[in-house]
């Protein structure tokens, strides 16, 4: 009661004020609705791929030498024979052997691979540049950043 009171004396600022908060809340309720008709819109097919397993997995300080094989695993099938494995670096990327291949499931791509002992790798799986991850749409995979250290 105090508050209207102020507001009535301030020359009808208090109408104003409801006002401009009735039209706040009307913004948001038409943000809120267009936001979940969106979301109604969203599904796995309409989404990019994206990294859902690697062997050796990300950030493994431990890896084995003698690992032959990095599998990446996408959460979608993926297009044949198409792949970006992307250096950081030179000196930070393995020795390629072959061509990478994916495996009977469409989501696992396998590359043979000769790693060296107590050294850092660094793969982009896609990058800003190279996009040759994609679905079977041809939508590219969202770009992953897989590190790991051999012993």
């Amino acid at each position: 009661m105090i508050r209207a009171e102020a507001f009535d004396d301030q020359k009808g600022k208090g109408r104003n004020m409801t006002q401009r908060t009735t039209t706040i809340l009307a913004a948001l309720v038409v943000a809120t609705m267009t936001l979940a008709a969106q979301a109604k819109d969203v599904s796995v097919a309409s989404l990019p791929p994206s990294v859902t397993k690697t062997v050796p997995t990300c950030g493994n300080m431990k890896v084995p030498a003698a690992t032959k094989q990095i599998k990446v695993t996408f959460s979608k099938q993926m297009k044949d024979k198409s792949w970006s494995f992307v250096q950081d670096s030179k000196d930070s990327f393995p020795e390629i052997i072959g061509k990478p291949k994916y495996l009977a499931d469409g989501r696992t791509c396998v590359i043979n691979v000769k790693l060296k002992p107590k050294k850092t790798y660094v793969i982009w799986l896609n990058s800003q540049k190279f996009q040759n991850f994609k679905d079977t749409s041809g939508k590219p995979a969202i770009p992953y950043l897989l590190t790991f250290q051999t012993q």
